[in-house]
């Protein structure tokens, strides 16, 4: 029996699949705990304008990352810190304080997580930091660094 899953199911289908299962699988457990739903032609159009709706909020939602990241790469963070001999600095910028001052400064929220410094900044000067927007889509921020 052809059915369509409506959940993941592990070891048989992902969500949206339309696979072929055993009848009595599909009649006594998929169907009635609503793991899945036989595959109807109204099932099968139903699931067809899912995947295109879902396709589309996809490629709107990269768009705005790539307009997010048009915007990233015109700007410069400052950040004060203190300092000692040689631009050292006592102490680092982490990625919160980098994420804490683009929305302070700039008025553009960014997850930290999605700052992605590999190691804290501990020198004065002006920084290039990657910031992952989308899986496919990375902008390079600037962070300048100031003695306080």
């Amino acid at each position: 029996m052809k059915v369509i899953f409506q959940q993941d199911v592990k070891g048989k289908g992902r969500k949206g699949e339309v696979k072929e299962v055993a009848e009595g699988y599909a009649r006594n457990y998929l169907i009635p705990n609503g793991l899945a739903v036989p595959a109807s032609s109204g099932n099968l159009k139903t699931l067809q304008q899912k995947k295109k709706s879902e396709q589309k909020r996809k490629e709107e939602e990269k768009q705005k990352a790539i307009e997010l990241a048009d915007k990233l790469e015109k700007i410069t963070v400052n950040i004060k810190a203190k300092s000692g001999e040689g631009g050292k600095l006592f102490g680092s910028v982490t990625s919160k304080q980098i994420a804490e001052e683009l929305k302070k400064q700039h008025k553009i929220k960014v997850d930290k997580r999605k700052i992605e410094l590999d190691d804290p900044i501990r020198t004065l000067g002006v920084t290039k930091v990657p910031v992952k927007v989308h899986p496919e889509v990375t902008a390079t921020l600037d962070v300048q660094v100031t003695e306080q």
